[in-house]
C-alpha cells in the first residue's frame, strides 16, 4: 500500500516540526519546504529527532513557478500552508512582506492545486488575530473578523482566499483558526518563550530584568503539538470545513508572568519592568475562543491549559 504523502510549508517552525513528527508516526511520507533547503538549519526537526525522515525542497511561495514545480513533483495527498512571516510585532514594520507571505503564499498554492488537478487537500493556518477584539466575547466559526494588524489582515486575507477556491471550485481546502499555541520550539522573539527564558535564567542567578509591554492583554494559550492533531484531522474529513482551535480558557499576560515565576519560587514583581517602546500601535486586549465545534466535528479538545504549558516550557528549558 502507498504512504500518504503530506507536503508542509513552513517545516521549521513550530507547528510544522510537530506536524511532521505526528504525520511520521502515522505512516507518512512527508516532504517540507523551506525558501532554502540547502541554507536552513532544521534546528527544530534536529531537536524533534526526525531531521533524516523528512524530504526537504526548497520552495518560495510568493514565487508561482516555483510552487508549481514543488507540487507538480511531490504530488502530495495533503498540504499544510504552515509558512509566512509570523510576528504580530514584526508585521507593523514589515507589513507588504507580511501580506504577501501569507496573501500571495496562499493563492498560488491555490491555483497550483487548481492547475495540476491532482486530488491534494489543503489546510491553511489562520490565526485568531483575525477576530480583533470581540469585548471578552469566545470567537467562534460564525464571529465576523476585525484585524487589528497587518498580519491580521494578511491572514484574513488567505482565508477568504481559501474560502473563495472551496466554493468557486470545489477544492478540499480549509482552514484552521488556531489560538495562541506553545512549546519549547518557539523562538526567544515570541513573549511566552521570552518570559520563560527569562525567568529560568534568573531563577540561575542572572540580574536581568524582565523588559515587558502591555501585561493585562489576556490571550487563550495551547500547547503547540495538541494543535497540530486537529489540523491532521480536518484533512480528514469528508466535506471541508473551517474550525476555530482553542482551549476555551483565557488567562492574561500578567497571569503568565506571575505563575512561571511561582513555579520557579520567585516573586515575580522583582524582576519585571514594564518597557513602554514595546507597546504596539493596536492591540487586541481579550481574546478567547470556543472550540465546541472542533470537539463536536473532529472529536478534538485541548487537554493542556495555560499552567500545564508553562510547567512544560520551563521543565524544556531547564533540561537544555
Amino acid at each position: 500500500m502507498n504512504k500518504k504523502k503530506a507536503l508542509i510549508n513552513g517545516v521549521s517552525g513550530q507547528d510544522g516540526s510537530y506536524l511532521a513528527r505526528l504525520l511520521l508516526a502515522k505512516g507518512y511520507k512527508v516532504y517540507g519546504t523551506s525558501r532554502d533547503a540547502q541554507a536552513s538549519s532544521f534546528h527544530n526537526l534536529t531537536r524533534l529527532g526526525i531531521k533524516e525522515d523528512v524530504k526537504l525542497l526548497s520552495m518560495a511561495l510568493n514565487d508561482f513557478r516555483s510552487v508549481l514545480q514543488v507540487l507538480a513533483t511531490v504530488k502530495p495527498d495533503e498540504i499544510y500552508n504552515l509558512a509566512g512571516q509570523s510576528s504580530v510585532g514584526l508585521s507593523f514594520e514589515q507589513p507588504m512582506e507580511t501580506l504577501e507571505s501569507h496573501g500571495l503564499g496562499t493563492f498560488n498554492l491555490l491555483e497550483g492545486i487548481r492547475f495540476l488537478r491532482h486530488p491534494t487537500r489543503l489546510y491553511n493556518a489562520g490565526s485568531s488575530d483575525c477576530f480583533g477584539n470581540t469585548g471578552g466575547v469566545a470567537a467562534d466559526e460564525t464571529t465576523l473578523f476585525h484585524p487589528r494588524s497587518p498580519y491580521a489582515v494578511a491572514k484574513s486575507t488567505a482565508y477568504w482566499a481559501v474560502a473563495n477556491y472551496r466554493e468557486a471550485y470545489n477544492l478540499h481546502a480549509c482552514t484552521g483558526i488556531l489560538f495562541n499555541h506553545e512549546s519549547p520550539l518557539r523562538p526567544e522573539r515570541f513573549v511566552t518563550r521570552k518570559i520563560i527564558s527569562s525567568a529560568c535564567r534568573i531563577a540561575r542567578g542572572s540580574k536581568e530584568k524582565l523588559q515587558l509591554g502591555n501585561i493585562s492583554i489576556a490571550r487563550d494559550w495551547g500547547w503547540s503539538s495538541e494543535y497540530v492533531e486537529a489540523m491532521w484531522r480536518m484533512l480528514q474529513q469528508d466535506v471541508p470545513s473551517d474550525y476555530v482551535i482553542a482551549t476555551g480558557e483565557t488567562n492574561s499576560l500578567q497571569d503568565f508572568v506571575v505563575e512561571t515565576f511561582a513555579q520557579l519560587d520567585l516573586d515575580w514583581k522583582k524582576y519585571v519592568s514594564i518597557n513602554e517602546s514595546l507597546l504596539r500601535p493596536s492591540e487586541i486586549m481579550i481574546s478567547r475562543g470556543n472550540p465546541l465545534k472542533a470537539e463536536q466535528e473532529l472529536g478534538w479538545k485541548a487537554e493542556h491549559r495555560m499552567n500545564d504549558v508553562i510547567r512544560m516550557m520551563i521543565e524544556a528549558e531547564i533540561g537544555k
